[in-house]
């Protein structure tokens, strides 16, 4: 079962973001929000995952209440969700989606960690378990589509809230790691952000943080802006979707060949290019296309990050380590693709969006690249002494 319960876990949790977070923009779209509140929301809110994912990870590691603070934080996603259709006004919907993220920012670090130390020496089958919640994003996508055009966007917060709710119940199966008694959480995360290393990791997964913020929030106003249909525009989801099942089921194969960080630095590249395509795109039916290009990017960054955070943590610290990935891709990341999204919509359009997205993310990767090599003769991260 330490397969089984991960796997379903994951499921449920995708299914959940593919109910919620791609009809967001539509939402705030529908209640005559403006460029800068809808950059505001989408920007402001992931910061709020920058502090939060590190912070609950951490307290998690050093209590060794895990489980405790996973279920807390899912069941407060759950009365978030329930409760942010009854609101339109722009200041509770901006709480709402505050105390959102807050709550929901530490999930997905608890879910990997506990799925890295169930897997024992099986690690490199992680891509396979993550495989869990590219089968519940893609069919939960067509679905909620369905939903939302028949019966309107509050269906979209009901049905996440739902598959949360489930989420929370099997969460209580999974095992964590325990952090050791003569462990540092202070020297531990000192090591990790003055190591050159992580600096440099922690900053593509920034750029892939961006790039979600163009692939998941801007791209079903993108797809209205094409004149796409609600249905569509959950057809393009699924697409995506199942191009992610060959990438994260030969995984362990992808990291072997390249090593963590080279498919890290790979994903990224690919994703900087999709980017540039969707710029060039001049209908719905070619977004759809390069929607099949979407294994090789977000999939591959993130089993690839997954891999990095595992391999190079330290001691009894691998929660607090994924915390800090997830943060970066889901808060400083995709807190920046929010800001200068939505005034970037609003002035330029789609195209132009993902024009200056791709542009960034490339120049970030080259960056990254050439500081590589300047370190390729560096020892790798050391992990962090016991404490006195």
């Amino acid at each position: 079962m330490k397969k089984t319960w991960p796997f379903t876990l994951n499921f449920l949790l995708f299914a959940a973001m593919a109910f919620v977070m791609p009809f967001l923009t539509l939402y705030y779209q529908s209640l005559d929000f403006t460029g800068a509140q809808i950059g505001l929301l989408t920007g402001l809110t992931p910061l709020i995952t920058l502090l939060s994912a590190p912070l609950w990870t951490s307290v998690a590691d050093k209590t060794r209440r895990h489980r405790l603070s996973m279920s807390l934080a899912l069941l407060a996603g759950v009365s978030i969700l329930f409760a942010f259709p009854s609101f339109t006004a722009f200041a509770p919907i901006l709480l709402l989606a505050l105390l959102y993220n807050a709550v929901y920012a530490p999930v997905s670090s608890f879910a990997d960690s506990a799925t890295m130390f169930m897997l024992a020496d099986e690690k490199h089958l992680y891509g396979r378990i993550r495989l869990g919640g590219t089968l519940g994003f893609g069919l939960a996508a067509s679905v909620a589509g369905v939903f939302v055009q028949s019966y309107g966007l509050r269906y979209a917060f009901w049905g996440g809230a739902v598959l949360l709710l489930l989420a929370c119940l099997v969460s209580q199966k999974l095992v964590h790691g325990q952090l050791k008694a003569d462990a540092s959480i202070r020297q531990g995360v000192r090591t990790l952000l003055t190591s050159p290393h992580w600096f440099l990791f922690l900053t593509l997964a920034l750029a892939g943080g961006f790039a979600v913020a163009a692939t998941n929030v801007y791209l079903f106003p993108y797809l209205k802006e094409l004149g796409a249909s609600e249905s569509t525009m959950g057809l393009s989801l699924t697409v995506g979707t199942l191009s992610e099942i060959p990438v994260l089921f030969f995984g362990h194969r992808l990291l072997k060949r390249f090593k963590s960080k080279g498919l890290f630095t790979l994903a990224m590249t690919i994703t900087g290019a999709r980017l540039m395509l969707f710029a060039a795109a001049g209908t719905a039916d070619f977004v759809l296309v390069l929607q099949l290009l979407n294994g090789l990017t977000f999939p591959a960054m993130w089993v690839a990050g997954v891999a990095y955070a595992d391999e190079n943590a330290p001691a009894g610290m691998r929660t607090t380590a994924q915390g800090l990935f997830s943060a970066m891709v889901f808060g400083l990341g995709l807190a920046a693709g929010g800001f200068v999204g939505g005034p970037l919509l609003e002035s330029l359009g789609g195209r132009g969006l993902y024009f200056i997205f791709g542009i960034v993310v490339l120049i970030i990767v080259a960056g990254v690249t050439l500081l590589q090599k300047r370190l390729r003769a560096a020892p790798p991260p050391a992990e962090a002494p016991a404490a006195p």
